[in-house]
């Protein structure tokens, strides 16, 4: 009724007919199409050793066969129906039956820090998959990706059956502190990296610490300690916390302490406040009742937006009271707005805009992240897996010791930085960068949310080796 017409042609062009030929045929002719990818995950061995393996192409040659039965067994002969497999692919050595090479990437992908690490963690180790050429040692490489969801037996779960069932060669994590230090232990036990980018709880390299683990950015040792020593030669001496009620926030508040407590400065109290609150005022109020001269928020992703924002409303600074942090994703700054966070002081393992070679990455990256900056934890992640594919095809194989000691005794150098060693704990000893948040003013473009005071060496930042008490490292 809407498009009245007596007929309807379909075109389609047919190979078979001479040139300069149509052909009519009345009613339904070809059909439609579609294509599917089935992915046959193995073990690999030694050609002249299958047993020891488990062999995706003599599991392919079987389901490419029974496919063939698909039409003749469950269709009905009067219809009209093809299925057929047109690629089929496999491993490129002769005597070697295919394996892959997969990396676990754990994090929270949707909750308060989905922004600073989440969906662009996956994005920066992708991108290091591609910049490496998919493949190391003749070995496809494979990114799997699991939302930890901020829950301790959610990570776990996934960590387990990573390693038992998809039989993952290394986990790239950056979870809450109590989910990390769990899958910390199940990859010590199956002899597997831990890459550790974005979780900061410093037991990882200290008491907890595992010879399968490496701590590719900092933690909650190194991020107070510049802190609170900024704040120390501004000459504030009494300080209170905003602290959010779970690892990270009380490693970063007893580290703290003991740095100013060191400093010849007081701690006047703390409050602590659920991982995901939306409400501060009650937190704030209580911080400024206290007369400290620094109110010190230790919270991160969305918890810091929101308390600085209504710190903001409450006009605490206007009061004479510094409100601080000891460190912050660049996502944080876009999501609370310029003129709140103007003025801001922290410390950053690394800044998109810093140099040549980090700015030309971050423009890749963020062709494909909706033009948004890539946060530290984002290209700690890059740095991570390319350090880890270069040990691989380093050390010839993907074992997890002979892998470790490789990424241990290989410089790290990528975008990020330049000649990082890697100590005996797993710490990475990359410098760190004292930022200003620059006002709405001063920004040259839509992510120039920072002015690079100066960088800070590794061996004044992070804890020295000796008093981690990491109980491998050679006394």
């Amino acid at each position: 009724e809407r498009f009245p017409m007596e007929a309807v042609f379909g075109l389609h062009n047919w190979p078979g007919l001479p040139l300069g030929e149509i052909a009519v045929h009345r009613g339904p002719v070809m059909a439609c199409a579609d294509r599917f990818d089935i992915e046959i995950k193995g073990h690999g061995a030694h050609a002249a050793m299958p047993h020891q393996g488990i062999d995706p192409v003599l599991a392919g040659a079987a389901l490419v066969q029974a496919l063939q039965s698909v039409v003749s067994r469950n269709r009905d002969p009067q219809d009209a129906a093809v299925l057929s497999v047109t690629q089929f692919h496999a491993g490129d050595a002769y005597n070697v039956i295919p394996d892959v090479v997969r990396i676990g990437v754990m994090a929270d992908m949707a909750g308060p820090y989905a922004g600073n690490g989440g969906p662009g963690q996956v994005l920066a180790a992708r991108m290091a998959v591609e910049d490496f050429g998919g493949k190391v040692n003749g070995k496809s490489v494979e990114i799997l990706v699991v939302d930890d969801q901020n829950k301790p037996d959610v990570g776990l779960n996934a960590a387990r059956r990573w390693l038992d069932v998809d039989k993952v060669d290394a986990i790239v994590g950056g979870s809450a502190s109590s989910i990390a230090l769990g899958v910390q232990t199940l990859m010590k036990e199956k002899q597997k990296p831990y890459l550790v980018a974005g979780t900061v709880t410093d037991q990882l390299t200290g008491k907890s610490c595992s010879p399968m683990t490496l701590q590719f950015l900092v933690d909650s040792y190194a991020l107070p300690k510049a802190g609170v020593r900024t704040l120390l030669n501004q000459g504030i001496k009494t300080f209170y916390f905003v602290t959010v009620d779970y690892a990270f926030g009380a490693a970063f508040q007893a580290a703290a302490t003991k740095f100013i407590e060191e400093g010849g400065g007081k701690v006047l109290g703390s409050v602590k406040h659920p991982l995901g609150a939306t409400d501060y005022s009650s937190y704030l109020l209580q911080a400024q009742s206290s007369g400290a001269k620094a109110i010190v928020i230790l919270n991160a992703g969305l918890d810091l937006s929101n308390a600085l924002k209504q710190a903001a409303e409450f006009k605490i600074a206007d009061g004479g009271q510094a409100v601080s942090v000891f460190g912050m994703t660049i996502n944080g700054v876009a999501a609370m707005g310029q003129d709140v966070a103007k003025g801001l002081t922290f410390t950053d393992p690394w800044y998109w805009d810093r140099t040549d070679e980090s700015r030309a990455w971050a423009q890749r990256f963020m062709a494909r992240h909706n033009n948004v900056p890539p946060t530290y934890i984002m290209a700690g992640t890059y740095s991570a897996v390319a350090h880890y594919l270069k040990s691989v095809q380093a050390a010839g194989t993907d074992a997890g010791p002979a892998v470790m000691a490789k990424m241990k005794a290989t410089p790290i150098n990528d975008m990020t930085a330049k000649n990082v060693t890697i100590r005996e704990d797993g710490q990475a000893m990359r410098p760190v960068y004292a930022v200003r948040v620059k006002a709405p003013g001063q920004m040259k473009g839509k992510a120039d949310h920072y002015e690079v005071l100066a960088e800070l060496p590794a061996e004044q930042v992070f804890r020295p080796l000796a008093e981690g008490g990491c109980d491998f490292v050679k006394k």
